[in-house]
């Protein structure tokens, strides 16, 4: 297919050599306190440095599957992670990491090795039990496994904000509304493990979840979700979609790092057993 990239896995020696180096040597970057001033700097505020150029042209998308080494310090010069440390390289899709990674790895080639200075914003953003603060990364990027690209996100509901007059309401807070009718009589119990495609955003507009992004359906036990799931997709039958509008205390209720306030979903049932 034409513009799609290849698996490119880097297999030369020196390289590797400059790899083993570097595992046997974690000590912190002398500039970890702050980007030094031959730093790149980006609009978002990511700041970075080529160690080691790589070869070709050729950048990873975010949806990319991308192999790499790393090794991660805090600002005091603390390491906090590697896989240097691991003896073993780590592989991801490049969108479900923290978005200075997504950011930063994106601007490499294969084979090169660069440093990069995250803000906190685009780091781990303060959340608890990660590590604070602005993070220092050596990032060696070692394959672009290449993936389809995704579909454009989901439209954002016009009535985001809130449930329109005609959505219906249950004794719980839950608000839902039919956007296209299923198929049958049959209602997925609480016990039900569903198969569902959804879309889900804070009542300011932001997507923060889409299966249909993924382009990968998902199963789940209906009782081992937020409670407005629960309760929501119970109403529905297969071939169903409705829009939930989920209060804060049928969602995630404060817990940190989830999406807060009340949440939108637009969930299809896809099949349930």
């Amino acid at each position: 297919v034409p513009g799609m990239k290849t698996t490119i896995f880097l297999c030369l020696f020196a390289l590797t050599c400059i790899g083993l180096a570097h595992a046997q040597n974690l000590d912190a970057p002398p500039d970890v306190a702050a980007p030094p001033d031959d730093a790149v700097c980006t609009e978002s505020g990511l700041c970075s440095k080529v160690i080691v150029a790589g070869s070709g042209e050729e950048h990873p998308d975010a949806w990319d599957k991308v192999t790499v080494h790393y090794s991660g310090w805090t600002t005091d010069g603390k390491l906090f992670d590697s896989s240097f440390k691991r003896n073993q390289p780590a592989t991801f899709p490049l969108n479900r990491v923290i978005p200075g990674w997504t950011e930063g790895v994106g601007l490499m080639v294969v084979g090169e090795i660069r440093r990069l200075w995250i803000p906190v914003e685009l780091a781990y953003n303060n959340q608890p039990g990660k590590p604070a603060g602005m993070l220092v990364f050596d990032v060696e990027l070692l394959g672009i496994d290449n993936q389809p690209e995704p579909p454009p996100p989901p439209e954002t509901p016009p009535d985001v904000a809130g449930p329109p007059a005609d959505a219906e309401k249950t004794p719980s807070g839950l608000a839902s509304k039919v956007l296209r009718p299923g198929v049958g009589d049959q209602h997925p119990k609480r016990s039900s493990t569903v198969t569902v495609h959804y879309s889900g955003w804070t009542t300011d507009g932001r997507l923060f979840d889409s299966s249909v992004m993924r382009g990968e359906s998902i199963s789940f036990p209906l009782d081992r979700v937020i409670p407005g799931w629960t309760e929501g997709l119970q109403l529905m039958v297969v071939g169903e979609r409705r829009r939930l509008w989920i209060p804060a205390k049928l969602a995630y209720d404060g817990v940190a790092g989830a999406p807060q306030g009340m949440l939108v979903f637009d969930v299809e049932l896809i099949s349930f057993e």
